[in-house]
């Protein structure tokens, strides 16, 4: 399946936007990894980079929030919390039963599925609220 950027995924802020881009394309090397039958060590790799890179992503989003005290803060970082709790599970089932279709099916359900919706719905919002206060 993966994921392919389109201009809807733009919150119109440089920095987001290529980490978006980033974590797409990282998303894909997994679902190609794991599709193609590539060994456990490439695919633990690549988790385990998506791992650290998401917990990056997410506070560089949260300091800005703080930094311009983004009013939907609290709600937003709770969104981020999920997901990292949702991608341990991808991590897990990894480590308990290796690379396969299983990955393929949680990686599209749980980081590929709550990516869309989480930058078209509540990233888009950071995204203008940011570009307006960074405007001023």
């Amino acid at each position: 399946m993966g994921i392919q950027w389109t201009p809807e995924f733009s919150v119109g802020l440089e920095e987001i936007d290529e980490q978006h881009k980033e974590l797409f394309n990282r998303i894909n090397v997994l679902l190609n990894a794991c599709n193609q039958g590539q060994g456990k060590q490439i695919v633990g790799e690549t988790i385990d980079f998506l791992e650290q890179y998401v917990k990056n992503h997410f506070g560089s989003e949260e300091k800005q929030m703080i930094k311009f005290a983004y009013p939907e803060y609290l709600p937003h970082r709770k969104e981020h919390q999920q997901f990292i709790e949702s991608f341990s599970e991808i991590k897990e089932r990894f480590e308990e039963d290796g690379p396969g279709l299983h990955i393929v099916v949680l990686t599209n359900k749980i980081v590929v599925d709550w990516l869309k919706n989480h930058i078209i719905m509540t990233d888009t919002k950071l995204g203008s609220f940011l570009k307006g206060k960074l405007s001023k």
